[in-house]
């Protein structure tokens, strides 16, 4: 499902040059769980804002499906994204003046869909991460744990064949944590979506297909 060879990232700072990644070669097959992880500066959030059409590679080929995403023009990388990869972020990045619902919706309104067709939608969505009761609270009457599930409703809007998420527990306690953890993990098992996730946690890498180790913008080992 993705494919990574011989990528590299850098970027300028001044007159110097910062390297991201170094060189990566990864294959993550269709429907895996993949956990990427690495202390701070390893490359990690770097190598999955590449997977999904976030950035570009310096140089090295991207494949996603069996496409090269880094080669794509801006407007159809921008589609590609839209249509099959749903982001999950640490900071949630939800709009605090729009309801629960309001910001699973707000993505299907901006794609052209009905306002009844999209609020269905994320009606549905709410409710399969269980905040059916919660939908049309604001983000600051949700607990961490809740705005976190809003954010992945959100990314399933579009119903991705694959989620990237962004160390989507960094910012809760190891309770809600897992919580957030197996709802991945039950989204992958029961849709087939192929889940990413970059993390400097090993506790969060419970429960994944294989884990790629990155250190310097390099991959230092993987297993499964």
């Amino acid at each position: 499902m993705i494919r990574c060879i011989d990528v590299r990232k850098a970027y300028r700072q001044g007159e110097n040059e910062i390297v991201a990644l170094a060189g990566v070669s990864i294959d993550i097959p269709r429907g895996a769980f993949a956990a990427i992880m690495g202390p701070s500066g390893s490359g990690k959030s770097t190598l999955l804002h590449l997977m999904g059409g976030l950035d570009r590679p310096s140089s090295g080929e991207l494949l996603v499906d069996g496409r090269l995403v880094g080669q794509m023009a801006d407007d159809e990388v921008t589609l590609f994204r839209r249509t099959n990869i749903g982001f999950v972020f640490q900071f949630f990045n939800l709009l605090p003046t729009l309801t629960a619902l309001e910001n699973v919706t707000l993505p299907l309104v901006l794609d052209g869909r009905s306002k009844h067709e999209a609020d269905q939608r994320a009606a549905l969505l709410l409710g399969k991460v269980g905040l059916e009761k919660r939908r049309h609270h604001l983000p600051e009457a949700l607990s961490g744990g809740e705005i976190q599930r809003v954010a992945i409703a959100r990314a399933l809007a579009f119903n991705p064949p694959i989620l990237l998420a962004d160390e989507p527990t960094g910012n809760l306690d190891s309770k809600t944590g897992q919580d957030v953890l197996l709802l991945l993990r039950q989204i992958n098992q029961e849709h087939g979506s192929t889940v990413v996730m970059a993390t400097h946690s090993p506790e969060a890498t419970y429960g994944a297909d294989r884990i790629i180790f990155l250190r310097d913008g390099r991959v230092e080992r993987e297993s499964s």
